[in-house]
Order: structure tokens, then sequence, then C-alpha cells
């Protein structure tokens, strides 16, 4: 699913979940064709600024399924910075962040039809950042020579999947939606 309502292209849509959005829903950080996971939406179009373009910095965090088995070395390399390309070709240098092995990725993401270990010898991390670079986590992964076979966003600040189902919808009140996002409404 695209994370959008219009789209010139015949592709699934978030219109496409059959629940009645109320006009001027608009995705906060999108989700790439190949990702899956936790989208927000909402119809304030000052939270985007408030919690990506604000000085003071927000978490997000992926479940990522990468080929084969990952050694410590790559891991100390994700957890300490990763040069990547970014906009225009310019090298960049990723902060620190938090990545650790996920042992049990079935306990953090729901899995249609158990598939969590459908690409075989893998490696399931749970990375954990507070920027958000155009496809930043597919490039750290490919920085340390690998693939990332599955992206799942289970969390941006306080607000996680839980028991939410693929394509299930959790409407919140804004003051509940602003709290958990660690971001101030004024």
């Amino acid at each position: 699913m695209v994370s959008q309502f219009i789209s010139s292209h015949d592709v699934r849509l978030l219109g496409d979940l059959g629940y009645p959005f109320p006009v001027g829903t608009h995705a906060i950080g999108r989700l790439d064709g190949n990702s899956e996971g936790l989208l927000l939406l909402t119809t304030n179009k000052k939270v985007t600024r408030l919690l990506f373009s604000a000085e003071e910095k927000h978490s997000r965090t992926y479940l990522v399924q990468v080929n084969n088995r990952l050694n410590e070395e790559n891991l100390l390399r994700l957890q300490t910075g990763v040069s990547i390309r970014i906009k225009g070709g310019e090298l960049y240098t990723t902060p620190a962040c938090d990545v650790r092995l996920a042992d049990n990725p079935e306990l953090i993401a729901h899995f249609e039809n158990k598939d969590v270990y459908k690409f075989g010898n893998s490696t399931w991390l749970l990375i954990t950042l507070t920027e958000g670079k155009f496809r930043q986590v597919r490039k750290m992964i490919a920085a340390v020579r690998h693939k990332c076979l599955r992206l799942i966003r289970v969390s941006i600040e306080n607000i996680s999947l839980d028991d939410l189902q693929p394509g299930e919808v959790l409407e919140m009140k804004e003051d509940d939606f602003f709290e958990k996002l660690n971001i101030k409404k004024g």
C-alpha cells in the first residue's frame, strides 16, 4: 500500500482501507512501497513540522530483516555510524543509533501466515533512529554489505504497533496523540 490517498499509478492507497478518514488527512513520515508497519495520519498540518523538523529529536524504531548473518563488526558499524549517499549524491555519516539483534521478531510485529522466516538465513534487527533521511535504514544496511529484506516501522516515540493488525486503524484523541509523540501542541 502506498502512504497516500491519491496517485496517478494503479496502486493500493490509504483510501482503500475503507475507513472514513476526515477531509484533509495526510500521512506523517511516509513508508516506501516496500516497507510495512506503523503509519501516523493526521489532519493537523503542524504535526509533521513539530515531529520531524524540530530541533528536538524524536525516535522511530524499525524491525529489519537482513540477508545472511550480520557479524559483530557490522553491528558495531551500524551502531556508531556508516557513510551513505543522500540527496544530491553527497556522502553523509549517520549518527550513532541504537541497533540490537531481535531474537523474537514475531513478538514485535504481526506476520501474516507466520512468514517471519520466509527468507531463510537472515538476521533480524531493531534499529532506532532520531532522523529519517530518504531510505536511510536501507542505505545503512547496504553500507555494511547486506540487503534489507523486510523493513517494518514498529514505533514512533511512544506510539507503537502493539496489537494493531495490518490495515487496522486506531483513532486517538489529539491531546493523547501529542503526548505520546512528545511534542507540544502550541
